[in-house]
This record gives structure tokens, sequence and C-alpha cells, in this order.
């Protein structure tokens, strides 16, 4: 049951991870796309989907993270992450939680593209789409070294 849940919970990461490393690309294709009303509206129905799809595996992710971490509570022989050396966990949650909050402000500024505002400049846009590499670079460091 635990590694079940663990192939699950990487599978739903891998999924939203991977939204939320193409929404701010989407972002600044429609920054690029300038004036291009039919272009523009393709790349806002794409960002929808996929801002939608990474909400669906985000929630998914996370339900079986909860069951990772605290499941023991409630599945009699169900192995924990819970105990002393697990300081990383909360380090990593922070991260988890600051490109989450990156996802939504992509999920906004695409928002705002739909309603017709303006976008950031396709420069702003592609800094913008690095933060999730560095972000999920000190996740997968955090899982594997478990420094603390």
């Amino acid at each position: 049951m635990y590694l079940l849940t663990k192939t699950l919970h990487l599978l739903f990461v891998m999924a939203w991870v991977a939204a939320a490393f193409y929404l701010p690309r989407i972002l600044v294709n429609v920054a690029e796309a300038g004036d291009s009303a039919p272009v523009r509206a393709r790349l806002v129905l794409m960002g929808r989907r996929l801002y939608r799809f990474g909400h669906i595996m985000f929630g998914l992710a996370v339900v079986l993270g909860l069951v990772l971490w605290l499941g023991y509570r409630v599945i009699p022989g169900f192995q924990t992450m819970v105990g002393a050396g697990t300081g990383w966990m909360h380090a990593k949650l922070l991260l988890v939680a600051l490109m989450f909050a990156h996802y939504i402000v992509a999920g906004r500024w695409l928002k705002g593209a739909e309603k017709g505002a303006a976008v950031a400049s396709s420069g702003r846009l592609r800094l913008f789409n690095e933060i999730p590499v560095f972000l999920l670079l000190g996740i997968i460091w955090l899982v594997l070294a478990k420094p603390f």
C-alpha cells in the first residue's frame, strides 16, 4: 500500500510540475503573439486547460502526500516519515508552497490576458519561467539528501 501511494504521489507531482513549467511558457508566447487575436485566444485556451489540469494534479499529489506523511495514524502498519530528523520535510513543503504560489501567479496573469490585460514583456516572463526550475532543484535535493 505504501509503495503504491508513493508511486501515485510521484506521478501526480510530475504531472503538476510539467504544468508549472509550461504555463509560464504559454504566457511568453501570449506576450510574443502581440495583436494576433486568434493566436492569443488559442494560447489562452491552452493555458486555461493546462491551469485546470495542474490544479487537479496538485490536489491529488497533496492528498497522497498527506497520506504518506500522516497515514500511519489511520492505516495499521503504514510506514511513516514523521519523527526525528525530518526537518527537511518542512523545508521541502516551504519550497512546494513557493512553487504553488508561482503557479497561482501565472494563472492570474493568464486570466488577465484572457480579459485583454497586457502581460509582462517576454523577457520578464522568460525569467519568471525559470523560477520553478530552481525551486524543484531545491525540493529534489532536500528529498534525496535529507540534510536535517
